[in-house]
Protein backbone atom coordinates (compact mmCIF):
# COMPACT_ATOMS: atom_id res chain seq x y z
CA UNK A 1 0.00 0.00 0.00
CA UNK A 2 2.51 2.41 0.44
CA UNK A 3 4.24 2.14 -2.70
CA UNK A 4 1.04 3.31 -5.18
CA UNK A 5 -0.59 6.52 -4.74
CA UNK A 6 -3.46 6.45 -2.56
CA UNK A 7 -6.67 8.97 -2.84
CA UNK A 8 -8.36 11.18 0.04
CA UNK A 9 -11.47 12.55 -0.61
CA UNK A 10 -12.71 15.22 2.01
CA UNK A 11 -14.70 18.57 2.12
CA UNK A 12 -11.87 20.44 3.51
CA UNK A 13 -8.31 19.87 1.70
CA UNK A 14 -4.68 19.80 2.93
CA UNK A 15 -4.19 23.37 1.11
CA UNK A 16 -6.26 26.77 1.21
CA UNK A 17 -5.06 29.04 -1.86
CA UNK A 18 -4.72 33.03 -1.85
CA UNK A 19 -2.85 35.45 -3.17
CA UNK A 20 -0.49 37.99 -1.47
CA UNK A 21 -0.01 41.65 -1.39
CA UNK A 22 2.12 41.16 -4.12
CA UNK A 23 -0.30 39.30 -6.02
CA UNK A 24 1.72 35.78 -6.06
CA UNK A 25 -0.18 32.83 -5.16
CA UNK A 26 0.47 31.31 -1.63
CA UNK A 27 -0.78 28.03 -0.54
CA UNK A 28 -0.97 27.37 3.32
CA UNK A 29 -2.06 24.20 5.35
CA UNK A 30 -5.84 23.95 5.59
CA UNK A 31 -6.90 23.62 9.29
CA UNK A 32 -8.93 20.99 11.24
CA UNK A 33 -7.52 17.78 12.65
CA UNK A 34 -8.69 15.31 9.89
CA UNK A 35 -6.47 17.16 7.32
CA UNK A 36 -3.49 17.41 9.95
CA UNK A 37 -3.86 13.72 10.35
CA UNK A 38 -4.51 12.79 6.35
CA UNK A 39 -1.37 15.47 5.54
CA UNK A 40 1.35 13.33 7.21
CA UNK A 41 0.68 10.63 4.75
CA UNK A 42 2.50 12.71 1.93
CA UNK A 43 5.85 12.99 3.63
CA UNK A 44 6.19 9.34 2.71
CA UNK A 45 3.27 7.96 0.50
CA UNK A 46 2.21 9.36 -2.92
CA UNK A 47 -1.07 11.03 -2.20
CA UNK A 48 -3.77 12.53 -4.92
CA UNK A 49 -6.75 14.38 -2.89
CA UNK A 50 -10.33 16.01 -4.03
CA UNK A 51 -11.46 18.80 -1.72
CA UNK A 52 -14.27 21.49 -2.29
CA UNK A 53 -12.83 24.82 -2.99
CA UNK A 54 -13.17 26.84 -0.17
CA UNK A 55 -11.50 30.05 -0.98
CA UNK A 56 -12.25 32.36 -4.32
CA UNK A 57 -8.16 31.12 -5.32
CA UNK A 58 -9.09 27.60 -4.61
CA UNK A 59 -11.80 28.03 -7.12
CA UNK A 60 -9.21 29.33 -9.73
CA UNK A 61 -6.79 26.27 -8.92
CA UNK A 62 -10.24 24.03 -9.89
CA UNK A 63 -10.39 25.41 -13.38
CA UNK A 64 -6.31 25.28 -13.51
CA UNK A 65 -6.75 21.06 -12.76
CA UNK A 66 -4.82 19.48 -10.38
CA UNK A 67 -1.65 21.57 -8.13
CA UNK A 68 0.71 19.20 -7.42
CA UNK A 69 4.31 19.15 -5.13
CA UNK A 70 6.52 16.79 -3.82
CA UNK A 71 4.37 13.63 -3.23
CA UNK A 72 1.12 15.66 -3.09
CA UNK A 73 -1.30 16.26 -5.88
CA UNK A 74 -4.76 17.79 -4.87
CA UNK A 75 -7.51 18.93 -7.64
CA UNK A 76 -10.08 21.43 -6.36
CA UNK A 77 -13.93 21.14 -6.60
CA UNK A 78 -15.81 24.46 -7.20
CA UNK A 79 -19.58 24.20 -6.10
CA UNK A 80 -22.25 26.27 -6.99
CA UNK A 81 -22.36 29.09 -4.03
CA UNK A 82 -26.27 28.05 -3.48
CA UNK A 83 -25.80 24.33 -3.62
CA UNK A 84 -22.83 24.59 -1.27
CA UNK A 85 -24.62 26.53 1.58
CA UNK A 86 -27.66 24.15 1.15
CA UNK A 87 -25.24 21.64 1.36
CA UNK A 88 -22.81 22.48 4.40
CA UNK A 89 -24.79 24.96 6.21
CA UNK A 90 -28.13 23.23 6.19
CA UNK A 91 -27.90 19.36 5.73
CA UNK A 92 -24.35 18.74 6.77
CA UNK A 93 -24.26 21.14 9.65
CA UNK A 94 -26.32 21.23 11.58
CA UNK A 95 -28.90 18.16 10.42
CA UNK A 96 -26.52 15.96 9.76
CA UNK A 97 -23.82 17.01 13.03
CA UNK A 98 -27.14 17.45 15.98
CA UNK A 99 -28.41 14.27 14.74
CA UNK A 100 -24.64 12.26 14.66
CA UNK A 101 -23.49 14.29 18.31
CA UNK A 102 -27.57 13.50 19.54
CA UNK A 103 -28.42 17.43 20.61
CA UNK A 104 -31.71 17.80 18.91
CA UNK A 105 -34.29 18.13 21.47
CA UNK A 106 -37.01 16.21 19.55
CA UNK A 107 -39.89 17.86 21.56
CA UNK A 108 -39.16 20.93 19.71
CA UNK A 109 -36.56 20.35 17.06
CA UNK A 110 -35.90 19.58 14.22
CA UNK A 111 -38.83 20.64 11.84
CA UNK A 112 -37.78 18.04 9.04
CA UNK A 113 -40.09 20.72 6.23
CA UNK A 114 -39.26 21.61 2.77
CA UNK A 115 -35.87 23.52 3.46
CA UNK A 116 -34.02 20.35 5.01
CA UNK A 117 -35.66 18.38 1.89
CA UNK A 118 -34.19 21.26 -0.48
CA UNK A 119 -30.57 21.19 1.03
CA UNK A 120 -30.55 16.97 0.41
CA UNK A 121 -31.78 17.49 -3.25
CA UNK A 122 -30.19 20.23 -4.53
CA UNK A 123 -27.16 20.63 -1.78
CA UNK A 124 -26.32 17.55 -0.24
CA UNK A 125 -26.76 14.92 -3.13
CA UNK A 126 -25.52 17.28 -6.13
CA UNK A 127 -21.92 18.88 -4.03
CA UNK A 128 -21.53 14.67 -3.08
CA UNK A 129 -22.07 13.38 -6.78
CA UNK A 130 -19.57 16.44 -8.41
CA UNK A 131 -16.69 14.75 -5.43
CA UNK A 132 -17.33 11.45 -6.30
CA UNK A 133 -17.01 12.56 -10.04
CA UNK A 134 -14.15 14.19 -9.27
CA UNK A 135 -12.59 11.19 -7.00
CA UNK A 136 -13.62 8.64 -9.79
CA UNK A 137 -11.48 10.65 -12.50
CA UNK A 138 -8.21 10.37 -9.95
CA UNK A 139 -8.68 6.73 -9.39
CA UNK A 140 -9.11 6.45 -13.19
CA UNK A 141 -5.76 8.37 -13.04
CA UNK A 142 -4.08 6.05 -11.07
CA UNK A 143 -5.27 2.77 -12.93
CA UNK A 144 -3.78 -0.53 -12.00
CA UNK A 145 -5.92 -3.38 -10.25
CA UNK A 146 -8.05 -1.94 -7.42
CA UNK A 147 -6.76 1.34 -6.69
CA UNK A 148 -7.27 2.21 -3.20
CA UNK A 149 -9.61 6.13 -1.84
CA UNK A 150 -10.44 7.21 1.49
CA UNK A 151 -13.50 9.25 1.66
CA UNK A 152 -13.80 11.30 4.71
CA UNK A 153 -16.41 12.08 7.06
CA UNK A 154 -20.17 12.97 7.24
CA UNK A 155 -20.07 15.48 4.28
CA UNK A 156 -19.19 12.82 1.85
CA UNK A 157 -21.60 9.90 2.80
CA UNK A 158 -22.46 9.25 -0.72
CA UNK A 159 -19.36 9.13 -2.21
CA UNK A 160 -18.76 5.84 -1.90
CA UNK A 161 -22.19 4.43 -4.30
CA UNK A 162 -20.81 7.16 -6.74
CA UNK A 163 -17.68 5.74 -6.31
CA UNK A 164 -18.25 1.58 -6.68
CA UNK A 165 -20.45 1.96 -9.53
CA UNK A 166 -18.30 3.88 -11.51
CA UNK A 167 -14.56 1.77 -10.60
CA UNK A 168 -16.36 -1.16 -9.35
CA UNK A 169 -12.91 -2.95 -8.67
CA UNK A 170 -11.68 0.20 -6.46
CA UNK A 171 -10.59 -0.11 -2.85
CA UNK A 172 -12.76 1.87 -0.78
CA UNK A 173 -12.87 3.28 2.99
CA UNK A 174 -14.88 5.86 4.24
CA UNK A 175 -14.02 7.11 7.67
CA UNK A 176 -16.04 9.29 9.74
CA UNK A 177 -14.80 11.41 12.50
CA UNK A 178 -18.02 11.94 14.74
CA UNK A 179 -20.28 9.46 16.67
CA UNK A 180 -22.49 7.20 14.81
CA UNK A 181 -25.91 7.55 16.83
CA UNK A 182 -28.33 4.30 17.55
CA UNK A 183 -30.73 3.66 15.08
CA UNK A 184 -33.68 5.49 16.64
CA UNK A 185 -32.06 8.90 16.29
CA UNK A 186 -31.27 8.40 12.61
CA UNK A 187 -35.19 8.25 12.28
CA UNK A 188 -35.38 11.97 12.41
CA UNK A 189 -34.29 11.54 8.98
CA UNK A 190 -36.95 10.68 6.48
CA UNK A 191 -36.67 6.97 4.87
CA UNK A 192 -35.36 7.38 1.89
CA UNK A 193 -32.94 9.65 3.48
CA UNK A 194 -31.40 7.38 5.88
CA UNK A 195 -31.65 4.60 3.46
CA UNK A 196 -29.60 6.37 1.17
CA UNK A 197 -26.97 7.29 3.43
CA UNK A 198 -26.10 3.56 4.88
CA UNK A 199 -26.72 2.14 1.31
CA UNK A 200 -24.14 4.07 0.09
CA UNK A 201 -21.70 3.76 3.40
CA UNK A 202 -21.97 -0.16 2.16
CA UNK A 203 -20.67 0.42 -0.84
CA UNK A 204 -17.03 0.81 0.70
CA UNK A 205 -15.22 -2.16 1.63
CA UNK A 206 -14.44 -0.93 5.14
CA UNK A 207 -16.09 1.84 7.47
CA UNK A 208 -14.26 3.11 9.68
CA UNK A 209 -14.90 5.04 13.14
CA UNK A 210 -13.13 5.93 16.47
CA UNK A 211 -14.75 3.39 18.83
CA UNK A 212 -16.26 -0.13 19.45
CA UNK A 213 -19.73 1.31 20.59
CA UNK A 214 -19.91 3.39 17.33
CA UNK A 215 -18.98 0.33 15.34
CA UNK A 216 -21.85 -1.79 17.07
CA UNK A 217 -24.40 1.56 16.19
CA UNK A 218 -23.74 1.28 12.89
CA UNK A 219 -24.40 -2.51 12.42
CA UNK A 220 -27.40 -2.13 14.01
CA UNK A 221 -28.46 0.59 11.84
CA UNK A 222 -27.57 -1.64 8.99
CA UNK A 223 -29.97 -4.33 10.33
CA UNK A 224 -32.58 -1.29 10.53
CA UNK A 225 -32.31 0.35 7.41
CA UNK A 226 -30.39 -1.87 4.54
CA UNK A 227 -31.26 -5.37 3.25
CA UNK A 228 -27.93 -6.48 4.10
CA UNK A 229 -26.95 -9.81 6.46
CA UNK A 230 -25.05 -8.24 9.76
CA UNK A 231 -22.88 -10.55 11.35
CA UNK A 232 -22.28 -8.88 14.84
CA UNK A 233 -19.18 -10.83 15.75
CA UNK A 234 -17.46 -10.16 12.25
CA UNK A 235 -18.30 -7.00 12.48
CA UNK A 236 -19.37 -7.24 8.55
CA UNK A 237 -22.11 -6.71 6.17
CA UNK A 238 -23.17 -8.98 3.30
CA UNK A 239 -24.89 -7.61 0.99
CA UNK A 240 -25.47 -8.07 -2.90
CA UNK A 241 -22.51 -5.74 -3.81
CA UNK A 242 -20.36 -7.50 -1.46
CA UNK A 243 -18.86 -7.73 2.12
CA UNK A 244 -18.55 -4.38 4.07
CA UNK A 245 -16.41 -4.61 6.67
CA UNK A 246 -16.67 -2.14 10.09
CA UNK A 247 -13.86 -1.38 11.75
CA UNK A 248 -13.03 1.03 14.62
CA UNK A 249 -9.51 2.90 14.48
CA UNK A 250 -8.64 5.77 17.28
CA UNK A 251 -7.49 8.70 15.60
CA UNK A 252 -4.49 10.31 17.74
CA UNK A 253 -1.85 12.62 17.13
CA UNK A 254 1.84 13.65 16.83
CA UNK A 255 3.82 13.36 19.56
CA UNK A 256 6.89 14.93 18.60
CA UNK A 257 5.22 18.06 16.70
CA UNK A 258 3.52 18.37 20.15
CA UNK A 259 6.83 18.27 21.94
CA UNK A 260 8.34 20.65 19.03
CA UNK A 261 5.72 23.46 19.32
CA UNK A 262 5.76 23.63 22.86
CA UNK A 263 9.49 24.18 23.01
CA UNK A 264 8.93 27.08 20.27
CA UNK A 265 9.43 30.58 19.98
CA UNK A 266 5.95 31.51 19.24
CA UNK A 267 4.69 29.22 22.57
CA UNK A 268 7.46 30.68 24.37
CA UNK A 269 6.23 34.82 23.58
CA UNK A 270 2.69 33.47 24.75
CA UNK A 271 3.95 32.68 28.06
CA UNK A 272 2.64 33.11 30.65
CA UNK A 273 -1.08 32.92 29.42
CA UNK A 274 -2.04 34.54 32.78
CA UNK A 275 -0.34 36.79 33.99
CA UNK A 276 -1.65 37.01 37.33
CA UNK A 277 -1.76 33.14 37.36
CA UNK A 278 -4.42 31.50 40.15
CA UNK A 279 -3.18 28.70 42.67
CA UNK A 280 -5.10 26.38 40.42
CA UNK A 281 -5.88 26.53 37.01
CA UNK A 282 -9.00 24.35 35.40
CA UNK A 283 -8.54 24.82 31.18
CA UNK A 284 -10.74 23.98 28.10
CA UNK A 285 -9.80 24.35 24.54
CA UNK A 286 -12.83 23.78 22.26
CA UNK A 287 -14.91 25.20 19.58
CA UNK A 288 -18.06 27.08 20.26
CA UNK A 289 -19.80 24.22 19.21
CA UNK A 290 -23.45 22.74 21.26
CA UNK A 291 -21.87 19.57 21.63
CA UNK A 292 -18.60 20.58 23.72
CA UNK A 293 -20.99 21.60 26.88
CA UNK A 294 -19.10 24.48 27.65
CA UNK A 295 -22.33 26.30 29.42
CA UNK A 296 -22.89 23.28 31.84
CA UNK A 297 -18.83 23.17 32.77
CA UNK A 298 -19.17 26.77 33.66
CA UNK A 299 -22.23 25.77 35.89
CA UNK A 300 -19.88 23.08 37.05
CA UNK A 301 -17.69 25.09 37.93
CA UNK A 302 -20.24 27.81 39.21
CA UNK A 303 -21.29 24.68 41.60
CA UNK A 304 -17.47 24.40 42.60
CA UNK A 305 -17.13 27.58 44.14
CA UNK A 306 -20.58 27.16 45.90
CA UNK A 307 -19.50 24.00 47.43
CA UNK A 308 -15.93 25.27 48.49
CA UNK A 309 -15.59 28.82 48.80
CA UNK A 310 -12.08 28.46 50.40
CA UNK A 311 -11.32 28.00 46.73
CA UNK A 312 -12.54 31.35 45.65
CA UNK A 313 -9.59 33.54 44.39
CA UNK A 314 -7.25 30.59 44.36
CA UNK A 315 -8.76 28.84 41.39
CA UNK A 316 -10.16 30.29 37.93
CA UNK A 317 -11.27 28.34 34.89
CA UNK A 318 -9.33 29.66 31.41
CA UNK A 319 -11.89 28.94 28.45
CA UNK A 320 -9.72 29.01 25.10
CA UNK A 321 -12.96 28.92 22.53
CA UNK A 322 -12.48 28.88 18.78
CA UNK A 323 -15.85 30.15 16.68
CA UNK A 324 -17.76 27.86 15.24
CA UNK A 325 -19.75 28.08 12.39
CA UNK A 326 -21.11 31.23 13.38
CA UNK A 327 -23.30 31.79 10.05
CA UNK A 328 -25.46 28.78 11.42
CA UNK A 329 -27.99 30.48 14.19
CA UNK A 330 -27.87 27.26 16.48
CA UNK A 331 -24.17 28.11 16.67
CA UNK A 332 -24.93 31.89 17.41
CA UNK A 333 -27.20 31.29 19.75
CA UNK A 334 -24.99 28.64 21.53
CA UNK A 335 -21.91 31.63 21.60
CA UNK A 336 -24.68 33.95 23.15
CA UNK A 337 -25.24 31.38 26.01
CA UNK A 338 -21.61 30.88 26.64
CA UNK A 339 -20.98 34.61 26.89
CA UNK A 340 -24.19 35.39 29.19
CA UNK A 341 -22.95 32.12 31.80
CA UNK A 342 -19.42 33.17 32.14
CA UNK A 343 -20.38 37.07 32.69
CA UNK A 344 -23.09 35.92 35.15
CA UNK A 345 -20.38 34.01 37.29
CA UNK A 346 -18.12 36.23 37.02
CA UNK A 347 -21.25 38.89 38.17
CA UNK A 348 -21.96 36.72 40.74
CA UNK A 349 -17.87 35.69 42.24
CA UNK A 350 -17.28 39.52 41.60
CA UNK A 351 -13.96 40.46 43.97
CA UNK A 352 -11.87 43.56 44.45
CA UNK A 353 -9.06 41.97 43.48
CA UNK A 354 -7.22 40.28 40.35
CA UNK A 355 -9.23 37.41 40.70
CA UNK A 356 -11.87 36.42 38.15
CA UNK A 357 -13.94 33.39 38.20
CA UNK A 358 -13.63 32.28 34.34
CA UNK A 359 -11.44 33.93 31.92
CA UNK A 360 -13.16 33.73 28.73
CA UNK A 361 -11.39 34.28 25.72
CA UNK A 362 -13.48 33.46 21.94
CA UNK A 363 -10.46 33.30 19.70
CA UNK A 364 -8.39 31.18 17.73
CA UNK A 365 -4.99 31.24 18.59
CA UNK A 366 -3.40 27.34 18.18
CA UNK A 367 -0.18 28.26 19.93
CA UNK A 368 -1.60 30.30 22.48
CA UNK A 369 -3.51 26.67 23.51
CA UNK A 370 -0.28 24.91 23.70
CA UNK A 371 0.76 27.30 25.70
CA UNK A 372 -1.83 26.89 28.36
CA UNK A 373 -1.57 23.13 27.74
CA UNK A 374 1.70 23.30 29.73
CA UNK A 375 0.05 25.48 32.64
CA UNK A 376 -3.04 23.83 33.72
CA UNK A 377 -3.88 22.10 36.73
CA UNK A 378 -6.82 20.42 35.43
CA UNK A 379 -8.31 19.84 31.94
CA UNK A 380 -12.07 19.97 31.46
CA UNK A 381 -13.47 18.12 28.84
CA UNK A 382 -16.84 17.39 29.09
CA UNK A 383 -18.14 17.32 25.58
CA UNK A 384 -22.36 15.70 25.02
CA UNK A 385 -20.42 13.08 22.50
CA UNK A 386 -18.15 13.66 20.82
CA UNK A 387 -15.86 11.37 17.68
CA UNK A 388 -12.90 11.18 19.91
CA UNK A 389 -11.76 15.27 21.31
CA UNK A 390 -7.64 15.36 20.36
CA UNK A 391 -7.54 17.95 23.33
CA UNK A 392 -7.86 15.12 25.80
CA UNK A 393 -4.65 13.52 24.06
CA UNK A 394 -2.44 16.36 22.47
CA UNK A 395 -2.68 18.67 26.45
CA UNK A 396 -1.41 16.25 28.37
CA UNK A 397 1.69 15.28 26.77
CA UNK A 398 3.26 18.63 27.17
CA UNK A 399 1.61 19.64 30.11
CA UNK A 400 4.53 20.75 33.11
CA UNK A 401 2.16 20.77 36.03
CA UNK A 402 0.79 16.82 36.11
CA UNK A 403 -2.46 18.24 35.20
CA UNK A 404 -5.55 15.60 35.60
CA UNK A 405 -8.25 15.10 32.76
CA UNK A 406 -11.88 15.41 33.69
CA UNK A 407 -12.73 13.68 30.69
CA UNK A 408 -16.99 12.92 29.78
CA UNK A 409 -17.61 9.41 29.31
CA UNK A 410 -19.17 10.07 26.11
CA UNK A 411 -16.05 11.67 24.28
CA UNK A 412 -14.20 9.27 21.94
CA UNK A 413 -11.00 9.67 24.02
CA UNK A 414 -12.91 7.78 26.99
CA UNK A 415 -12.29 4.20 25.58
CA UNK A 416 -8.58 4.75 25.38
CA UNK A 417 -8.07 7.48 28.64
CA UNK A 418 -10.83 6.63 30.86
CA UNK A 419 -8.36 4.67 33.33
CA UNK A 420 -6.29 7.65 33.97
CA UNK A 421 -8.58 10.29 34.38
CA UNK A 422 -11.52 11.37 36.45
CA UNK A 423 -14.49 10.42 34.25
CA UNK A 424 -17.54 12.41 34.13
CA UNK A 425 -21.32 12.39 32.87
CA UNK A 426 -21.76 15.31 31.20
CA UNK A 427 -25.34 15.67 31.91
CA UNK A 428 -24.63 15.64 36.01
CA UNK A 429 -23.04 18.94 36.85
CA UNK A 430 -22.73 17.92 40.68
CA UNK A 431 -20.58 15.31 39.43
CA UNK A 432 -18.52 17.82 36.87
CA UNK A 433 -18.62 20.11 40.36
CA UNK A 434 -17.19 17.28 42.34
CA UNK A 435 -14.69 16.41 39.75
CA UNK A 436 -12.85 19.27 39.80
CA UNK A 437 -12.36 19.32 43.78
CA UNK A 438 -10.96 15.99 43.01
CA UNK A 439 -8.62 17.41 40.61
CA UNK A 440 -7.53 19.91 42.63
CA UNK A 441 -7.36 18.24 45.14
CA UNK A 442 -6.00 14.95 44.51
CA UNK A 443 -2.34 13.67 45.25
CA UNK A 444 0.75 14.47 43.46
CA UNK A 445 1.78 10.76 43.37
CA UNK A 446 -1.89 9.80 41.98
CA UNK A 447 -1.88 12.94 39.17
CA UNK A 448 1.79 12.28 37.75
CA UNK A 449 0.94 8.18 37.81
CA UNK A 450 -2.22 9.43 35.68
CA UNK A 451 -0.79 11.74 33.19
CA UNK A 452 2.37 9.21 32.60
CA UNK A 453 -0.37 6.72 31.64
CA UNK A 454 -1.86 9.13 29.46
CA UNK A 455 1.38 10.00 27.83
CA UNK A 456 2.70 6.57 27.03
CA UNK A 457 -0.89 5.81 25.65
CA UNK A 458 -0.78 8.31 23.29
CA UNK A 459 3.05 7.91 22.29
CA UNK A 460 2.52 4.34 21.48
CA UNK A 461 -0.96 4.77 19.29
CA UNK A 462 -0.07 7.72 17.57
CA UNK A 463 -1.25 9.55 14.43
CA UNK A 464 1.50 7.58 12.69
CA UNK A 465 -0.52 3.80 14.28
CA UNK A 466 -3.92 5.10 12.89
CA UNK A 467 -3.05 5.29 9.56
CA UNK A 468 -0.80 2.22 9.78
CA UNK A 469 -3.99 0.40 10.83
CA UNK A 470 -6.20 1.96 8.14
CA UNK A 471 -3.73 0.69 5.38
CA UNK A 472 -2.91 -2.61 6.48
CA UNK A 473 -6.55 -3.61 6.76
CA UNK A 474 -6.92 -2.28 3.01
CA UNK A 475 -3.43 -3.82 2.02
CA UNK A 476 -4.87 -7.56 2.97
CA UNK A 477 -8.23 -6.85 1.28
CA UNK A 478 -6.62 -5.59 -1.89
CA UNK A 479 -5.59 -9.45 -2.53
CA UNK A 480 -8.57 -10.77 -2.16
CA UNK A 481 -11.46 -10.65 -3.91
CA UNK A 482 -14.65 -8.51 -2.91
CA UNK A 483 -17.22 -11.13 -1.72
Amino acid sequence: MHDEPLLIVSNRGPLQFARDASGERTARRGGGGLVTALAALAASHPVRWVASALTDEDAVVAGEGPWSEGNLSVRMVAHDAEQYDRYYNVFANPTLWFIQHYLWGLALAPDVDRNIRLAWDAGYVPVNLQMGEAAVAELRAIGGERPAVMVQDYQLYLVPEVLRSEVPDALISHFTHIPWPMPDYWRVLPADIRSAIHRSMLSADVVGLHRGRYVRNFLHCAMEFTDGEVDLRARAVRHPGGTTYVRHYPISVDPQEFHRIAAGPEVAALEPVMPSRPEKLILRVDRTDPSKNVVRGFRAFEVFLTDHPEWHGRASMLALLQPSRQDIPEYTEYMGAIQRAARQINDRFYTRDDWRAVDLRIVDDFHLAVAAYKDYDALMVNSIFDGMNLVAKEAPLVNERAGVLILSENAGAHAELGAFSVCVNPFDIQEQADAIHRALTMPEDERQRRIDGIRAHVERYDIDAWIEAQLADLGELRASVRV
